[in-house]
């Protein structure tokens, strides 16, 4: 597995622990870090894309909420709130990684790790948050 794939599988599972367990991202990131043991790009990478994320989640939030028509972030599985924000980061506020790629890696975490349906369900949303990527990415102060 590739080093980008791991940190954004490790940025998922901390954004679950900081959505779930309702503790902060230093904690969740001090807990996750002391049980998983990755070269330094791969945590480099996943504590940027964490940072990111949580930045931005208000923001994330209000986007997935007008995107997912007749689905409520809070009566979405967890594992996928977690994967669509992540994704939704990405997607918008790094333009260099092509959509894609992201969009792909969601949809591989998704059947990895939530339901039978969920890479579908976080395909379509994120199809669509990917036609918001020219209209934020030249947003300025992005990050």
């Amino acid at each position: 597995m590739g080093s980008r794939r791991l940190s954004r599988e490790s940025t998922m599972q901390i954004l679950y622990a900081v959505d779930v367990c309702k503790v902060s991202k230093e904690e969740a990131e001090k807990a996750f870090w002391s049980t998983n043991d990755y070269d330094r790009d791969v945590v480099s990478f996943a504590n940027e894309l964490v940072d990111g994320t949580i930045s931005n989640l208000n923001e994330i939030d209000e986007y997935l909420k007008k995107i997912a028509e007749n689905w409520d972030l809070d009566r979405m599985a967890s594992i996928d709130r977690a994967i669509l924000r992540l994704a939704s980061y990405e997607l918008l506020y790094t333009p260099e990684t092509p959509p894609n790629v992201v969009i792909n890696e969601a949809i591989e975490l998704a059947k990895d790790f939530s339901t039978e349906n969920s890479g579908k369900f976080v395909n379509g949303i994120l199809d669509k948050i990917k036609g918001l990527r020219d209209v934020v990415v030249e947003k300025p102060n992005n990050h």
